[in-house]
């Protein structure tokens, strides 16, 4: 085979993209640079790479060489030009709002996002200036009524967190490019191996890594990608003026860890959640289910035109509401009762009082998220097991 022509595959590209063992002594890991700063071979070569003449690292806050690493494949796995890791989805998130928005300029976002997002937007950037505005991005008249000589950005997260509503990317992004507003997806919950938004229009991707990318609930890590340029200007004013959200290298090389098998899990995830939607779906209990991969859920037409495979999230309302769900809750043995995502374990969590609290009563009403949503985060184990245990704690619920 001549590897001058062949594309390599998602999973060769997430185990090797960038590295080189024998340019490190032949170690098949890549080493980690624990390290603050940086040592110059001379004045001048300092000077150049400070003023952004010449490649070099200069100080961990701007750059490391593990972390450089991470970015790059990363940037692989989704398409873009250039990658910036963080400390976590939130320093993600907050750098990137922070460098590209400005007072007066205006931010449309879909109808739900997630609870720390809506809260840094309507109480962080929103309380600077900036206006913030939902919108429902699947009528694209209302988006482009919505739109005016101030907006600046369109964000939104697709599948939303926790309503799994979904946004149609390149309708959108067509949308945007006629007024040249930036368009920035989270998409956390698909990862690139699921969904590539940069392939469908978007300017930036985002992804609390935290979640599926690390896979194992042991870190906290952030990532965005896109073009240089953007990337550039993220990394120079939103981290490391604005911000401060460091990745450690120590947690970027548990997060390459992780990546590596990315591919594998995510088949599983999806396989197991499919399995657990189509089990809830025949339950009396469960009034209303939400998941992409059902041929019932109403975007399954996008989901299936968009995505690779449907994801290992769903969310759902049991008949007699919150009083009912918590009971559900508290009657599951295997499945933890945890926030996050994207675990080997399975984990379930009610919204409206933990993830999405910072939304009022009233905010959550608007957005879609009842009072007695339940959210799974459907993990790895035996999918006999995991019904096993659904079956058990719907037996207790009255």
């Amino acid at each position: 085979m001549d590897n001058s022509t062949h594309t390599q595959g998602f999973s060769t590209r997430a185990i090797h993209h960038g590295y080189d063992p024998m340019s490190h002594g032949g170690a098949l890991i890549a080493p980690i640079y624990q390290t603050s700063t940086y040592a110059f071979p001379s004045a001048e070569y300092g000077a150049a790479c400070f003023a952004g003449e010449a490649d070099g690292h200069v100080y961990s806050r701007i750059s490391n060489p593990t972390l450089a690493l991470l970015e790059q494949r990363m940037a692989s796995l989704e398409g873009g030009e250039a990658g910036l890791a963080l400390a976590s989805g939130m320093g993600a998130i907050s750098a990137t709002l922070w460098t590209l928005l400005r007072p007066g300029d205006e931010l449309l976002v879909g109808t739900t996002v997630y609870g720390c997002t809506f809260a840094f937007m309507h109480h962080g950037i929103g309380e600077f200036g900036v206006k913030v505005r939902h919108v429902d991005l699947n009528d694209l008249d209302a988006l482009r009524a919505a739109i005016t000589p101030k907006t600046r950005m369109i964000y939104f997260e697709t599948p939303a967190n926790p309503t799994m509503r979904l946004v149609d990317i390149a309708a959108v992004t067509g949308v945007a490019r006629e007024h040249g507003i930036t368009v920035v997806v989270d998409s956390t919950y698909c990862t690139p191996y699921l969904q590539r938004p940069l392939a469908l229009g978007a300017d930036l991707v985002l992804h609390s890594a935290t979640k599926y990318l690390s896979g194992h609930g042991d870190i906290t890590a952030g990532l965005v990608i896109g073009n240089r340029t953007l990337i550039d200007r993220i990394r120079l004013q939103g981290l490391k003026d604005l911000t401060g959200a460091v990745l450690s290298p120590h947690d970027a090389s548990l997060l390459m860890r992780g990546i590596k098998t990315l591919a594998l899990r995510m088949e599983r995830h999806c396989r197991n959640a499919l399995q657990v939607a189509q089990f809830l779906q025949r339950q009396p209990a469960v009034e209303v289910l939400h998941y992409p991969g059902l041929p019932s859920f109403p975007q399954h037409e996008l989901a299936t035109r968009q995505m690779r495979l449907p994801g290992g999230m769903l969310a759902f309302e049991m008949r007699g509401g919150l009083a009912a769900g918590r009971q559900f809750m508290n009657a599951l043995q295997l499945f933890s009762r945890a926030v996050s995502l994207g675990d080997a374990e399975s984990l379930a969590q009610h919204p409206a009082s933990m993830t999405h609290s910072s939304y009022t009563a009233q905010e959550r009403a608007a957005h879609g998220i009842s009072e007695g949503l339940v959210r799974l985060s459907v993990g790895l184990e035996d999918i006999d097991d995991l019904l096993a245990d659904l079956a058990q704690a719907l037996a207790t619920v009255e």
